[in-house]
């Protein structure tokens, strides 16, 4: 399993993946799942995935792939003149490549082969977009009404962004927050791993803002991680205790 969140700002686009992979608690691996390419000056693009290991990697390894010779491929990351014509282009990838697996397995390769992606960035003289492209190729863009989309492992961190998330809040905030998200996250699900990848999108910046590896001894999250844990506990005990004597009153 994994967890990736794409979140969309008024400043730009933040993104953060887990990197790990299993197949059993014995069988563990890490594999970076947050992947960027930019034409400075001109567009920068992201794509974070989650399933099927050697699904994603076929996808991320094609679309690397045109980069190298743009001028003999049909490369939508650097040719394509929209957001909605690359996540297009992405989506039928992954639909074909999910198919043409599925297909040389018979019937014993129905859904092993399934991945989500979410595709984040800005095309110069457009406003930066963000989608989650689903295994059938198809996709939804984010809007005022969801603003971040969550692949992989999504229920233990999502409480966190619907109660921490504001529009206009800075970078920062919403770096910390994409933290106790996973934090959230880690604690409660094994399948969801450190090193985190972080990468900000500054809007018309057309170049990675900030990007980092969260590793397990990094003083910061260890920081947020236990702060966290701290003032949850804090904020359990200032609520209002429950009484028995109260529920009989009530009878």
């Amino acid at each position: 399993m994994t967890y990736c969140v794409g979140m969309v700002l008024d400043k730009g686009l933040v993104l953060m993946s887990d990197t790990r992979t299993n197949s059993g608690v014995d069988n563990i691996s890490t594999f970076r799942k947050l992947f960027h390419w930019n034409v400075p000056g001109e567009r920068m693009i992201a794509v974070m995935t989650a399933g099927n290991l050697a699904t994603t990697q076929a996808v991320i390894s094609q679309l690397e792939e045109r980069t190298k010779a743009p001028e003999e491929r049909d490369n939508a990351l650097l040719k394509g003149p929209t957001m909605f014509r690359v996540v297009t282009e992405i989506g039928r990838l992954l639909r074909t490549t999910i198919e043409a697996a599925q297909s040389g397995n018979g019937d014993s390769g129905k859904g092993r082969f399934t991945a989500t992606m979410i595709v984040a960035g800005q095309i110069a003289g457009m406003q930066p977009r963000l989608f989650m492209i689903y295994p059938e190729g198809n996709f939804i863009e984010a809007s005022w009404d969801t603003p971040f989309f969550q692949i992989g492992e999504t229920k233990y961190g999502r409480p966190i962004l619907i109660r921490g998330y504001d529009r206009d809040m800075s970078f920062e905030d919403a770096v910390k927050l994409l933290m106790v998200s996973f934090d959230s996250t880690l604690k409660a699900n094994l399948s969801v791993g450190l090193p985190l990848d972080l990468l900000v999108i500054d809007k018309d910046g057309f170049a990675p803002t900030h990007e980092h590896r969260i590793t397990a001894d990094d003083p910061y999250f260890e920081t947020i991680s236990s702060g966290w844990g701290n003032a949850l506990r804090s904020a359990f005990h200032s609520l209002p205790p429950y009484h028995f004597a109260q529920k009989r009153r009530g009878k």
